[in-house]
């Protein structure tokens, strides 16, 4: 694979070359620790790497690959459970446009005004503006969800598409890397930022899990029972956004959507509880990003699209067993959006 070797060379590496790996970004300081663990975590891969021989294992950036995917195999089927069930499979695209309009606002204002902020900072604060939108949208007109979601999509696109062709006089942009992803582009920054959004996200589903659960499955009566149905809506949305921003390192614009809607579509049908098929949806979706990532780097070929490839294999092989436990007399697994909350569980303001 064409990319820069960045070995071990006996020495181990640091928090501090991890931080001038990241292009001397002002919130270097506040991602100090960050930079520690991915050093630690960079240092494990590398002794990894001398027990089983796997050559990926050899590069500093295919370290921070892992931990991003990884990190992508449990946030996205974790948010992506609760959009399935609530039929908005498809926020995640339209939010994935939206994001790509801030990765371009900050390539603009890094271009014109030398901001020196990630991209991807700003496509994490233009997405979540962008999911508040579809929420508003949906609340101030009366249109269903999908035309939101259609006219922030569009818009978001098409804001990016504009700022991407007038940057800077003309400037060239390598646009690909957001497009389609790019596993030797993850910086140490941009890992330290995907590390924060993924705690964030595990996080607030752990602290509102039965909330979420209760208004994903009936929302009128848990709006009844008192709980604020429009505020978990639009904290359920800009979490999304945060997965959108996060997955589209390594997954890019076009694809990252795949990840919040397939792991899930495989889970629905070999899981009888909801609790169940966020585990095995889990499962399922990092078996996808690690094969997937393995396949892409010995194959040379784009990685989003290589872990859609396995993820929509792994969905096949999960219908296949789902249809035989019907066959062989077994419980029945439910069909995907029926799958019923967990009798025991009970929502709390």
């Amino acid at each position: 694979m064409a990319v820069g070797v960045e070995s071990d060379a006996g020495t181990g590496t640091n928090a501090l070359a991890v931080a001038l790996q990241s292009g001397g970004s002002p919130l270097d300081a506040l991602f100090a620790p960050l930079y520690w663990l991915l050093s630690w975590w960079s240092d494990a891969m590398f002794r990894l790497a001398r027990l089983t021989g796997l050559e990926l294992l050899q590069y500093q950036f295919m370290h921070r690959a892992i931990l991003v995917g990884l990190c992508i195999g449990v946030m996205a089927p974790l948010i992506g459970t609760f959009l399935v069930h609530r039929q908005l499979a498809l926020i995640g695209d339209a939010l994935a446009h939206t994001a790509f309009a801030g990765v371009a606002v900050g390539l603009f204002l890094n271009a014109v005004i030398d901001l020196g902020v990630s991209p991807y900072l700003t496509a994490v604060v233009v997405a979540m503006i962008a999911a508040l939108l579809i929420e508003l949208i949906s609340e101030v007109t009366d249109a269903y969800n999908d035309v939101s979601m259609a006219i922030v999509l569009s818009t978001g696109f098409a804001l990016g598409t504009t700022l991407i062709s007038i940057n800077a006089g003309g400037l060239a942009v390598g646009i690909n890397q957001f497009l389609f992803g790019n596993l030797s582009t993850v910086s140490a920054e941009n890992a330290a930022i995907l590390l924060v959004l993924f705690s964030v996200i595990v996080a607030t589903v752990a602290v509102t899990r039965n909330q979420l659960l209760y208004v994903t499955f009936d929302e009128t009566a848990a709006a009844v029972s008192g709980i604020p149905v429009k505020w978990y809506n639009r904290m359920l949305v800009m979490l999304t956004a945060m997965v959108v921003v996060g997955a589209m390192q390594i997954m890019g614009v076009i694809l990252v959507a795949a990840m919040l809607v397939v792991p899930v579509a495989g889970a629905a049908q070999v899981s009888r509880s909801f609790s169940e098929s966020i585990v095995v949806s889990v499962v399922l979706a990092e078996l996808a990003v690690l094969l997937g990532m393995g396949v892409s780097y010995y194959g040379e070929a784009t990685a989003g699209g290589v872990i859609v490839l396995v993820a929509v294999a792994i969905y096949v092989v999960a219908v296949v067993v789902g249809k035989l436990q019907t066959a062989m007399g077994e419980d029945a697994t439910l069909e995907m959006g029926r799958i019923a909350p967990d009798e025991t569980e009970s929502p709390s303001d």
